[in-house]
């Protein structure tokens, strides 16, 4: 297991959510409480730091005492993102999940963390949620950079360049908030 103080949980919260209307995903709300609030208290035993990767609003995420970080790049989409927290990251080791999950269980960073060397990232019973990972921060920076450099933007192929395992999590869904019948199925409501 990783040492709570080796570890900051990064949520990815600056995407524009063009599928709903540019509703920001972070403060929709399930039972009174926001969806990025939601997930960094889910981690809070677990992490040292939470990081929220954010490209608006951020005094709302200081007013609830979340550090942000924008994108140093603009307009790579999630690596953008995934750049700016590995930047920002001071521990050995980075949690990454996507401010649009549904769920997450509870053995999420146990399970990715077995299986050792420079990280892992889960895989459920809708496929690869190449969001959800664990990093071992050097390598992680280093291929970012070089997915940044070689214009391979995609989170899978900067991933490959580590590489990271995949975890499977059978049984289980991580969903995700992209359209309004998403939004309808989990029980969530905007603000």
């Amino acid at each position: 297991m990783i040492p709570r103080g080796d570890l900051t949980l990064g949520i990815l919260a600056g995407g524009r959510a063009s599928r709903l209307g540019g509703i920001d995903k972070a403060w929709l709300e399930r039972g009174g409480t926001a969806q990025v609030t939601r997930i960094a208290r889910r981690f809070d035993g677990e992490c040292a730091t939470v990081l929220v990767s954010a490209n608006r609003d951020l005094p709302r995420y200081a007013a609830h005492g979340l550090a942000t970080v924008v994108d140093r790049i603009p307009g790579i989409g999630p690596l953008g993102g995934l750049e700016a927290l590995a930047s920002a990251c001071a521990t050995p080791w980075l949690l990454t999940v996507p401010v649009d999950v549904v769920d997450t269980n509870d053995c999420l960073l146990r399970t990715l963390a077995s299986a050792g060397g420079e990280g892992a990232v889960a895989e459920d019973d809708d496929g690869l949620q190449p969001l959800v990972a664990l990093y071992r921060l050097a390598p992680l920076r280093d291929a970012v950079d070089a997915a940044i450099t070689a214009s391979a933007l995609s989170i899978q192929a900067m991933q490959a360049r580590i590489p990271l395992p995949r975890v499977r999590f059978s049984g289980f869904r991580f969903g995700n908030l992209n359209t309004p019948e998403d939004l309808r199925l989990a029980g969530y409501a905007d603000d």
